[in-house]
């Protein structure tokens, strides 16, 4: 099993989800996406793996994302995508994804990471 958390480690649950796959005994990739922003691309790509619409991948109480002037239409998944592109931290965290079945979760509640563990 090969996993990969999109991480912030300012955030409690993120650290709290790379705390439980590194109890399994997993040492995952991590992608401190802050920093390395992610692509619309890759965006498309981690909300098709999640199964969910761009749109779910919001941190809508996050400030960047109640105050955007310039936020496209939430339905429109390619322009959200590059707007989250230039806003990564309205983006859900943390994503972990198991890269050798592509399938992924969103550690909010933590506990979800678990699904990919089995």
């Amino acid at each position: 099993m090969s996993l990969q958390i999109y991480h912030n480690p300012r955030c409690s649950k993120s650290r709290k989800t790379l705390e439980i796959i590194r109890e399994a005994g997993i040492e995952p990739g991590i992608v401190l996406y802050l920093d390395d922003t992610l692509t619309a691309a890759e965006i498309l790509d981690l909300a098709g793996k999640l199964g969910k619409s761009v749109a779910d991948l919001l941190r809508r109480g996050e400030s960047a994302f109640k105050e955007a002037a310039d936020l496209p239409d939430l339905s429109n998944d390619a322009a959200l995508a590059a707007w989250i592109e230039a806003h990564p931290i309205v983006l859900e965290r943390p994503i972990v994804v198991d890269t050798s079945s592509a399938r992924a979760v969103i550690g909010r509640p933590p506990e979800n990471v678990k699904e990919l563990l089995i």
